[in-house]
Protein backbone atom coordinates (compact mmCIF):
# COMPACT_ATOMS: atom_id res chain seq x y z
CA UNK A 1 0.00 0.00 0.00
CA UNK A 2 1.77 3.00 -1.03
CA UNK A 3 -0.23 6.21 0.96
CA UNK A 4 2.38 8.56 -0.68
CA UNK A 5 0.89 8.25 -4.54
CA UNK A 6 -1.71 10.65 -3.57
CA UNK A 7 0.63 13.15 -2.72
CA UNK A 8 2.70 13.85 -5.51
CA UNK A 9 1.35 17.28 -7.06
CA UNK A 10 -0.69 20.32 -5.56
CA UNK A 11 -3.20 19.29 -8.38
CA UNK A 12 -3.82 15.83 -7.14
CA UNK A 13 -3.15 16.54 -3.53
CA UNK A 14 -6.41 18.84 -3.89
CA UNK A 15 -8.29 16.73 -5.69
CA UNK A 16 -8.34 14.40 -3.46
CA UNK A 17 -8.97 16.27 -0.39
CA UNK A 18 -11.71 15.87 1.91
CA UNK A 19 -12.73 18.56 3.93
CA UNK A 20 -13.09 22.14 2.28
CA UNK A 21 -13.97 25.39 4.23
CA UNK A 22 -15.44 28.45 1.66
CA UNK A 23 -16.69 31.98 2.75
CA UNK A 24 -20.28 30.72 3.19
CA UNK A 25 -19.61 28.66 6.07
CA UNK A 26 -18.26 31.09 8.06
CA UNK A 27 -20.33 33.40 10.30
CA UNK A 28 -18.23 36.89 11.22
CA UNK A 29 -18.81 38.27 15.21
CA UNK A 30 -18.83 41.85 15.23
CA UNK A 31 -18.99 44.43 18.30
CA UNK A 32 -21.27 47.90 17.70
CA UNK A 33 -21.02 50.42 20.02
CA UNK A 34 -23.28 53.31 20.66
CA UNK A 35 -22.51 56.57 21.05
CA UNK A 36 -18.72 56.58 19.65
CA UNK A 37 -17.78 58.27 16.92
CA UNK A 38 -14.73 56.08 15.41
CA UNK A 39 -13.93 52.54 15.45
CA UNK A 40 -12.02 51.06 18.78
CA UNK A 41 -9.32 48.72 18.56
CA UNK A 42 -9.21 46.26 20.93
CA UNK A 43 -5.80 46.14 22.25
CA UNK A 44 -5.97 42.10 22.86
CA UNK A 45 -7.46 41.20 19.45
CA UNK A 46 -5.33 42.97 17.01
CA UNK A 47 -7.69 43.59 13.41
CA UNK A 48 -10.81 44.16 15.55
CA UNK A 49 -12.09 46.72 16.73
CA UNK A 50 -15.78 48.02 18.13
CA UNK A 51 -17.84 49.38 15.42
CA UNK A 52 -19.63 53.02 15.76
CA UNK A 53 -23.17 52.45 15.91
CA UNK A 54 -23.56 55.35 12.75
CA UNK A 55 -20.95 52.99 10.96
CA UNK A 56 -22.55 50.24 10.81
CA UNK A 57 -24.46 50.14 7.60
CA UNK A 58 -21.51 50.85 5.54
CA UNK A 59 -19.61 48.24 7.55
CA UNK A 60 -22.50 45.82 6.82
CA UNK A 61 -22.33 46.43 3.47
CA UNK A 62 -18.19 46.31 3.42
CA UNK A 63 -18.32 42.64 4.89
CA UNK A 64 -20.76 41.55 2.05
CA UNK A 65 -18.32 42.98 -0.09
CA UNK A 66 -15.80 40.26 1.46
CA UNK A 67 -18.50 37.44 0.40
CA UNK A 68 -19.71 37.19 3.78
CA UNK A 69 -23.03 36.26 3.91
CA UNK A 70 -23.99 36.20 8.04
CA UNK A 71 -23.05 38.08 11.06
CA UNK A 72 -23.67 37.57 14.83
CA UNK A 73 -24.34 41.15 16.15
CA UNK A 74 -22.96 42.19 20.08
CA UNK A 75 -23.92 45.08 21.14
CA UNK A 76 -21.48 47.27 23.59
CA UNK A 77 -24.20 49.40 25.48
CA UNK A 78 -23.80 52.37 27.73
CA UNK A 79 -27.40 52.21 29.25
CA UNK A 80 -26.45 49.19 31.55
CA UNK A 81 -28.36 48.20 34.10
CA UNK A 82 -29.47 45.27 36.81
CA UNK A 83 -31.56 43.40 33.88
CA UNK A 84 -30.67 44.51 30.71
CA UNK A 85 -33.92 46.12 29.68
CA UNK A 86 -32.07 47.42 26.67
CA UNK A 87 -32.40 44.35 25.32
CA UNK A 88 -36.34 44.60 25.12
CA UNK A 89 -36.90 48.00 24.23
CA UNK A 90 -38.05 49.20 21.06
CA UNK A 91 -35.73 52.09 20.61
CA UNK A 92 -32.76 50.15 22.35
CA UNK A 93 -29.35 49.23 21.20
CA UNK A 94 -29.91 45.82 20.04
CA UNK A 95 -33.33 46.60 18.10
CA UNK A 96 -31.30 49.56 16.51
CA UNK A 97 -28.21 47.39 15.26
CA UNK A 98 -30.47 44.79 13.76
CA UNK A 99 -32.54 47.08 12.15
CA UNK A 100 -29.65 49.02 10.63
CA UNK A 101 -27.85 45.62 9.22
CA UNK A 102 -30.73 44.68 7.36
CA UNK A 103 -31.61 47.69 6.46
CA UNK A 104 -27.99 47.94 4.71
CA UNK A 105 -27.97 44.48 3.02
CA UNK A 106 -31.33 43.03 3.26
CA UNK A 107 -29.82 39.39 1.86
CA UNK A 108 -27.37 39.44 5.01
CA UNK A 109 -28.23 36.73 7.58
CA UNK A 110 -28.47 38.50 10.71
CA UNK A 111 -27.97 36.51 14.09
CA UNK A 112 -28.97 37.87 17.42
CA UNK A 113 -26.76 37.17 20.36
CA UNK A 114 -29.41 36.69 23.04
CA UNK A 115 -27.90 37.13 26.44
CA UNK A 116 -27.54 39.71 28.48
CA UNK A 117 -23.76 40.08 29.53
CA UNK A 118 -23.49 43.40 27.58
CA UNK A 119 -26.09 44.97 28.48
CA UNK A 120 -26.08 44.24 32.70
CA UNK A 121 -24.11 46.73 34.57
CA UNK A 122 -22.81 43.44 37.10
CA UNK A 123 -21.49 41.48 33.56
CA UNK A 124 -23.96 38.21 34.30
CA UNK A 125 -25.99 36.69 31.71
CA UNK A 126 -29.16 37.17 33.80
CA UNK A 127 -30.99 38.34 36.81
CA UNK A 128 -28.99 38.15 40.28
CA UNK A 129 -30.95 37.13 42.89
CA UNK A 130 -28.86 37.18 45.99
CA UNK A 131 -25.32 35.06 45.04
CA UNK A 132 -26.85 33.55 41.89
CA UNK A 133 -28.20 34.10 38.63
CA UNK A 134 -32.03 33.43 39.00
CA UNK A 135 -32.76 30.97 36.23
CA UNK A 136 -36.60 31.42 36.00
CA UNK A 137 -36.75 35.37 35.84
CA UNK A 138 -34.05 35.50 33.52
CA UNK A 139 -35.68 33.09 30.82
CA UNK A 140 -38.41 35.72 31.49
CA UNK A 141 -35.98 38.36 30.46
CA UNK A 142 -34.63 36.63 27.36
CA UNK A 143 -38.12 36.26 26.12
CA UNK A 144 -38.89 39.69 26.09
CA UNK A 145 -35.57 39.86 24.35
CA UNK A 146 -35.75 37.51 21.48
CA UNK A 147 -39.25 38.72 20.70
CA UNK A 148 -37.85 42.04 20.44
CA UNK A 149 -34.87 40.84 18.46
CA UNK A 150 -37.48 39.00 16.05
CA UNK A 151 -39.57 42.68 15.45
CA UNK A 152 -36.52 44.54 14.58
CA UNK A 153 -35.49 41.98 11.98
CA UNK A 154 -33.62 39.20 13.32
CA UNK A 155 -32.80 36.22 10.92
CA UNK A 156 -32.09 33.61 14.21
CA UNK A 157 -31.67 33.91 17.62
CA UNK A 158 -29.11 32.46 19.68
CA UNK A 159 -29.86 32.00 23.02
CA UNK A 160 -26.12 32.06 25.10
CA UNK A 161 -27.08 32.42 28.89
CA UNK A 162 -27.14 28.75 29.63
CA UNK A 163 -30.36 28.77 31.66
CA UNK A 164 -32.28 25.83 32.03
CA UNK A 165 -35.49 25.08 29.69
CA UNK A 166 -34.45 28.64 27.86
CA UNK A 167 -35.17 27.17 24.23
CA UNK A 168 -39.09 25.75 24.93
CA UNK A 169 -39.90 29.34 26.85
CA UNK A 170 -38.08 31.28 23.72
CA UNK A 171 -39.44 29.12 21.38
CA UNK A 172 -42.98 29.26 22.99
CA UNK A 173 -42.71 32.99 23.48
CA UNK A 174 -41.59 33.52 18.84
CA UNK A 175 -44.15 31.44 18.47
CA UNK A 176 -47.11 33.22 20.14
CA UNK A 177 -45.74 36.55 19.00
CA UNK A 178 -45.69 35.59 15.49
CA UNK A 179 -42.38 34.44 14.98
CA UNK A 180 -42.67 30.63 14.37
CA UNK A 181 -40.77 30.62 11.25
CA UNK A 182 -37.85 32.06 12.95
CA UNK A 183 -34.89 29.57 13.75
CA UNK A 184 -33.22 28.91 17.16
CA UNK A 185 -29.34 28.23 17.36
CA UNK A 186 -28.82 27.22 20.53
CA UNK A 187 -25.85 27.63 22.29
CA UNK A 188 -25.93 24.09 23.46
CA UNK A 189 -22.67 22.76 25.10
CA UNK A 190 -20.76 26.40 25.95
CA UNK A 191 -17.95 26.13 28.54
CA UNK A 192 -17.06 28.11 31.64
CA UNK A 193 -13.80 28.65 29.12
CA UNK A 194 -10.76 30.73 30.26
CA UNK A 195 -10.61 31.48 26.54
CA UNK A 196 -13.55 34.15 26.51
CA UNK A 197 -10.66 36.43 28.36
CA UNK A 198 -10.14 39.82 25.23
CA UNK A 199 -14.11 38.82 24.45
CA UNK A 200 -14.92 40.67 27.70
CA UNK A 201 -12.75 43.64 26.80
CA UNK A 202 -14.44 43.89 23.13
CA UNK A 203 -18.01 43.63 24.39
CA UNK A 204 -17.36 46.15 27.40
CA UNK A 205 -18.27 43.24 30.01
CA UNK A 206 -18.24 44.29 34.08
CA UNK A 207 -18.02 40.79 34.93
CA UNK A 208 -18.15 40.50 38.59
CA UNK A 209 -17.28 36.87 39.64
CA UNK A 210 -17.37 34.19 37.20
CA UNK A 211 -20.32 32.36 35.23
CA UNK A 212 -19.52 28.67 36.67
CA UNK A 213 -22.87 28.35 38.09
CA UNK A 214 -24.53 28.07 34.67
CA UNK A 215 -21.92 27.51 31.98
CA UNK A 216 -20.28 23.87 31.46
CA UNK A 217 -17.36 22.46 33.50
CA UNK A 218 -14.90 22.25 30.83
CA UNK A 219 -13.84 19.09 32.10
CA UNK A 220 -17.48 17.17 31.27
CA UNK A 221 -17.53 16.06 28.17
CA UNK A 222 -21.19 13.66 28.68
CA UNK A 223 -23.34 16.89 30.66
CA UNK A 224 -22.08 19.14 27.37
CA UNK A 225 -23.38 16.05 24.91
CA UNK A 226 -26.62 15.92 27.77
CA UNK A 227 -27.23 19.94 27.17
CA UNK A 228 -27.20 19.35 23.18
CA UNK A 229 -29.65 16.57 23.72
CA UNK A 230 -31.94 18.86 25.68
CA UNK A 231 -31.98 21.49 23.53
CA UNK A 232 -32.37 19.59 20.37
CA UNK A 233 -35.43 18.21 22.34
CA UNK A 234 -36.68 21.49 23.62
CA UNK A 235 -36.82 22.48 19.52
CA UNK A 236 -33.51 24.55 18.66
CA UNK A 237 -33.03 24.56 14.83
CA UNK A 238 -29.25 24.35 15.13
CA UNK A 239 -26.30 23.58 17.69
CA UNK A 240 -23.38 25.58 18.68
CA UNK A 241 -20.16 24.20 20.96
CA UNK A 242 -18.11 26.95 22.05
CA UNK A 243 -14.99 27.48 22.31
CA UNK A 244 -13.35 25.22 19.22
CA UNK A 245 -10.32 24.05 19.20
CA UNK A 246 -10.23 22.53 22.99
CA UNK A 247 -13.47 20.97 22.36
CA UNK A 248 -13.07 19.52 18.75
CA UNK A 249 -13.91 15.96 20.73
CA UNK A 250 -17.36 17.67 22.19
CA UNK A 251 -18.02 18.88 18.58
CA UNK A 252 -17.08 15.22 17.16
CA UNK A 253 -19.39 13.75 19.14
CA UNK A 254 -22.06 16.15 19.22
CA UNK A 255 -21.93 15.73 15.09
CA UNK A 256 -22.47 11.38 15.84
CA UNK A 257 -25.69 11.65 18.17
CA UNK A 258 -27.74 14.79 15.94
CA UNK A 259 -28.51 15.63 12.71
CA UNK A 260 -29.52 19.06 13.51
CA UNK A 261 -26.90 21.86 11.79
CA UNK A 262 -24.01 22.23 13.69
CA UNK A 263 -21.85 25.88 14.18
CA UNK A 264 -18.98 26.11 16.66
CA UNK A 265 -17.35 29.17 17.84
CA UNK A 266 -13.69 29.85 17.55
CA UNK A 267 -13.56 31.99 20.18
CA UNK A 268 -11.58 35.59 21.33
CA UNK A 269 -8.88 33.59 23.14
CA UNK A 270 -8.23 31.19 20.34
CA UNK A 271 -8.23 34.40 17.87
CA UNK A 272 -5.65 35.88 20.22
CA UNK A 273 -2.91 33.22 20.51
CA UNK A 274 -2.73 32.58 16.43
CA UNK A 275 -2.95 36.58 16.18
CA UNK A 276 -0.10 37.48 19.21
CA UNK A 277 1.88 34.14 17.76
CA UNK A 278 2.14 35.30 13.98
CA UNK A 279 2.95 38.53 15.08
CA UNK A 280 6.40 37.17 16.49
CA UNK A 281 6.97 35.28 13.79
CA UNK A 282 5.94 31.70 15.85
CA UNK A 283 2.83 31.02 13.04
CA UNK A 284 2.03 31.32 9.85
CA UNK A 285 -1.18 33.28 10.29
CA UNK A 286 -2.58 32.84 6.87
CA UNK A 287 -2.04 28.80 7.12
CA UNK A 288 -2.74 28.29 10.95
CA UNK A 289 -5.71 29.98 10.14
CA UNK A 290 -6.82 27.81 7.43
CA UNK A 291 -5.79 24.79 9.17
CA UNK A 292 -8.10 25.42 12.10
CA UNK A 293 -10.85 26.12 10.30
CA UNK A 294 -10.39 22.88 8.86
CA UNK A 295 -10.09 21.16 11.82
CA UNK A 296 -13.76 22.51 12.77
CA UNK A 297 -15.59 21.42 9.50
CA UNK A 298 -13.29 18.02 9.41
CA UNK A 299 -15.12 17.50 13.31
CA UNK A 300 -18.00 18.05 11.53
CA UNK A 301 -19.19 21.58 11.92
CA UNK A 302 -21.54 23.15 9.12
CA UNK A 303 -20.84 26.49 10.41
CA UNK A 304 -18.31 28.22 11.88
CA UNK A 305 -18.07 31.73 13.86
CA UNK A 306 -15.04 33.11 13.68
CA UNK A 307 -13.45 36.76 13.99
CA UNK A 308 -10.72 35.55 11.03
CA UNK A 309 -14.11 35.44 8.63
CA UNK A 310 -13.14 38.30 6.69
CA UNK A 311 -9.48 37.41 6.31
CA UNK A 312 -10.18 34.29 5.39
CA UNK A 313 -12.43 35.21 2.70
CA UNK A 314 -10.39 37.73 1.45
CA UNK A 315 -7.40 35.34 0.11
Amino acid sequence: MGMRRLRKTPALRDMIRETCVTPHDLIYPMFVEEDIDSPLPINSMPGVSRIPEKNLEAEIKAIKADDINAIMLFGVSHNKDATGSDTWKGDGLLARMIKRAKDAVPEMVVISDTCFCEYTDHGHCGVIDGDHVHNDLTIANLCKQSVNAARAGADIIAPSAMMDGQITAIRKALDEAGFDDLPIMAYASKFASNFYGPFREAAGSTLKGDRKTYQIDPMNGREALREAILDEAEGADMLMVKPGLPYLDILAKVRQQSLLPLAVYQVSGEYAMIKHAAAVGALNEKAVVAETLGAFKRAGADLILTYFARDFARV
